[in-house]
């Protein structure tokens, strides 16, 4: 966000959030002094837990301050103290956009970019090593054209999945490449903790969201934060799916909260009759051959189902060697990354046409102000706006499915976690997983014909635009999917999903087969119906045992 927004951008927010909490505790009757002591005691119990740094005790010594003024103040502080409140978690919140940042990395070109985003040992800089260049290993696809002119028409939120921390990277890349400029995004505040890729994230658009904060009121203020930066006319890129993708899986269970914002701005650009009021919502699905963190997130994932931490801080991403070597690897074997983007609708998830105009089942253009009118003005409904905003959910996770690219080691890892299934039919997939059942190991001509019959039916779906397909996928022989599934798989990973072993296929790390197979979920492909699907419908937890 340019220096001159930023000032404007909070005091907006505080200003917003302010009225709101106000008139929330006046009209439902709780006492704003409440409010206040709610959030001091989310923030105090979520610091205890905290490791000590130089941010904790300035956080320790605002909170405590704050707890010993509120015990004794009047009820006409309790105001100033919640605009103390706001004011702080905006402030924390809000982006460090520097354009000559960003203009200096760009022109570097790609392989500065892919470097600094992904923080990099500054000692690999002095080694000589060549550095990967992301350039020829993304594939952007889709609807391209639609979306630069959606950004010029009004302001656009794009919205991911979210399968790996170089997601942003890949989505960033994405943006220069199409000549677009650069979007605001929110990003995980563990992200923050390399001095160098905070450094970049802070100054190319990222601005911090910090999970570990239960408090409403701060969730409260970074809706409202993401709000008046579409008011202002930035793009801004969500996540729906909240947290990466843990299973592998495409995202179904969509978190809605920072969706809602498309409706909030447009009702207050129509308000203030803004020069380009429209606000866009455009799904992109991001598909890659392997991915990064896959052993902890499916690892995360398996422990109660993905309960067990909410938050991962020490994963792949945090160590940058695994990411320079992931990247020359993925690189080495010409492996593509698809940044495939859908079909832009508005925030009511109504498609648009070529002109942003909105369009009804019938393809007719629609008035779409009229929906948020009362007593003939613009005006918010909660209820309302939360009923819009499930249904551009719903037609997000259907663009997900469409535009996923299927690769060989998706089809390879469900060819072979489906055969292990059937030959250890007594059990249960979770213990199949953890302990690896009877029968260990497949014949390989059992391997190409699950392929084989996998194809058939991949080919099928994507002939009715279901879904997508990779050169290989879409053309290749059962023998030649086999065979690029198998060396993915033993390029990166610290024990490769499956191995070939003359005529046998070894699986040695279950947990990546299911990981990687799961992003065939949903789609109804063989080992189903003679097996049940291996996650749930919602594809948060696993599926039912037959």
């Amino acid at each position: 966000m340019r220096a001159e927004d930023k000032r404007r951008a909070l005091d907006e927010v505080a200003r917003e959030v302010k009225e709101a909490v106000v008139a929330r505790s006046e009209r439902v009757g709780i006492p704003l002094d409440e409010r206040i002591a709610e959030s001091i005691y989310f923030e105090r119990r979520r610091l205890k837990e905290e490791p000590d740094s130089k941010a904790r005790r300035a956080d320790l010594a605002f909170w405590n301050a704050l707890h010993d003024r509120f015990r004794g103040a009047a009820a006409s502080a309790h105001r100033e103290q919640l605009g103390q409140i706001v004011e702080r978690y905006a402030g924390e919140i809000a982006g460090h956009f520097d354009e000559r940042v960003y203009q200096a990395v760009t022109r570097a070109g790609p392989p500065a970019l892919g470097l600094l985003l992904n923080a990099v040992s500054p000692k690999r800089l002095l080694s000589g090593q060549e550095l990967p260049s992301l350039d020829d290993a993304v594939v952007i696809q889709g609807a391209t054209e639609s979306l630069r002119r959606l950004h010029e028409l009004g302001t656009v939120i794009l919205v991911p999945t979210h399968v790996s921390n170089m997601d942003s990277i890949v989505v960033g890349f994405s943006l220069y490449r199409m000549g677009l400029p650069p979007f605001i995004y929110g990003a995980g505040l563990n992200l923050f903790t390399n001095p160098l890729i905070g450094f970049f994230m802070h100054h190319l658009g990222a601005y911090t969201v910090d999970r570990k904060k239960q408090d409403p009121l701060y969730k409260e203020v970074l809706k409202a934060y993401a709000g008046v930066t579409l008011e202002l006319g930035y793009d801004n890129i969500f996540f729906p799916g909240g947290t990466r993708s843990r299973s592998g899986a495409l995202e179904r269970h969509l978190k809605l909260g920072l969706l809602g914002a498309g409706v909030h701005a447009y009702v207050k650009n129509l308000a203030k009759k803004a020069n380009k009021p429209r606000v866009f919502v455009v799904p992109a699905t991001l598909s890659f051959q392997l991915a990064l963190e896959a052993e902890t997130l499916i690892d995360d994932f398996l422990k109660e189902v993905g309960k067990s931490r909410y938050i991962i801080s020490d994963d792949e991403f945090s160590q940058p060697r695994r990411i320079f070597d992931f990247i020359t690897q993925l690189l080495a074997l010409d492996s593509k990354i698809y940044f495939t983007i859908s079909e832009g609708m508005d925030p009511f998830g109504n498609p648009v046409d070529e002109d942003g105009e909105s369009l009804d089942p019938c393809g007719r253009r629609i008035d779409i102000a009229r929906y948020v009118l009362k007593n003939g003005a613009p005006a918010h409904d909660e209820a309302r706006d939360a009923e819009y905003t499930r249904e551009v959910g719903d037609r997000i996770a259907e663009a997900y499915a469409r535009d996923n690219v299927v690769q060989a080691t998706n089809v390879l890892a469900r060819a072979v976690l489906g055969g292990l299934r059937k030959h250890n039919a007594r059990l249960d997939l979770l213990r199949l997983l953890r302990t690896g059942g009877r029968r260990d190991y497949l014949e390989l001509d059992e391997v190409y014909r699950a392929t084989e019959r996998l194809l058939e039916a991949l080919r099928a779906r994507a002939d009715r635009g279901e879904l997508r397909l990779d050169p290989i996928t879409r053309s290749g022989s059962p023998e030649d999917v086999v065979s690029d599934g198998l060396r993915h798989f033993a390029t990166y990973h610290s024990t490769p999903a499956c191995e070939r072993k003359g005529d046998l296929v070894l699986p040695r790390d279950r947990q990546l087969l299911f990981y990687y197979q799961n992003r065939l979920e949903g789609y109804g492909l063989p080992p189903e119906p003679d097996l049940p699907p291996a996650l749930a419908p919602d594809h948060r937890t696993i599926g039912r045992s037959s």
